[in-house]
């Protein structure tokens, strides 16, 4: 939740104007539902493109406050960021909340970001991996193996964003090991190496370096540095 439409254009602008032509790298912004529209038009034919932080499940209805899945794709996004942990955290959305979440995008072919990550007292407690597994079988109940296919999987170490605790390239690849082995086990080997898995912590220009010399670390769901564009695209550039 951060800049008004003229910062967020201009934020949208830098970015554009700072990828590379010949950079193959997929570039996917996520800005607030009220900006969406006019920052998908200004990635019209350019190498970025439009996600939703946040949509409700139903087509339509006595939602006051929501959006639905027709909404987002009619202002021109692609995508749609699903079971953030600040959506899970701050505002109570459950596993379940996911998974009809992640159906009704599917539905409507958006491609879902769904993330999933333990907090710190679950960490501690030795629980990070039977908490991770758990939102992953509740995510994707249900979804078939075709489906599975356009699915985006975001692990967030809840516990090491603002904690002073650090997630080391280490720890997060032992991770995603650990979700594609996960994925793996549901769907078989050949969904579980086509699901890019995203690491989501923290991430900066000067530890990009470290995560992508990971085997399983796919690409990055960046916050905060991404409100620059010069931070951003020393994320994006990192061959």
């Amino acid at each position: 939740m951060h800049k008004n439409l003229k910062e967020a254009r201009e934020l949208t602008e830098g970015i554009i104007a700072g990828i590379d032509e010949s950079s193959t790298r997929e570039v996917v912004i996520f800005p607030p539902a009220v900006y969406a529209r006019d920052i998908a038009a200004l990635c019209a034919d350019t190498p970025v493109s439009v996600g939703v932080q946040n949509m409700y499940y139903e087509e339509q209805g006595a939602f006051t406050g929501e959006i639905s899945p027709i909404m987002v794709k009619d202002i021109g996004a692609r995508s749609i960021l699903i079971g953030h942990s600040e959506r899970r955290h701050v505002f109570g959305e459950k596993n379940g909340d996911v998974n009809r979440k992640v159906q009704a995008a599917l539905r409507f072919a958006l491609e879902p970001f769904v993330c999933v990550g333990e907090l710190l007292a679950e960490r501690e407690k030795g629980r990070s991996e039977d908490v991770v597994r758990n939102q992953i079988e509740e995510a994707f109940a249900d979804i078939d193996h075709d489906d599975m296919m356009k699915v985006v999987i975001a692990y967030e170490p809840v516990w090491a964003i603002g904690t002073g605790k650090v997630a080391t390239p280490e720890i997060a690849e032992s991770m995603h090991r650990f979700i594609r082995s996960s994925i793996r086990s549901a769907f078989g080997d050949d969904i579980a190496l086509s699901v890019p898995i995203l690491y989501g912590g923290s991430v900066k220009p000067d530890n990009i370096h470290g995560l992508y010399g990971m085997d399983d670390i796919d690409g990055v769901l960046v916050g905060g540095a991404s409100l620059t564009a010069e931070s951003f695209l020393d994320i994006i550039r990192v061959r």
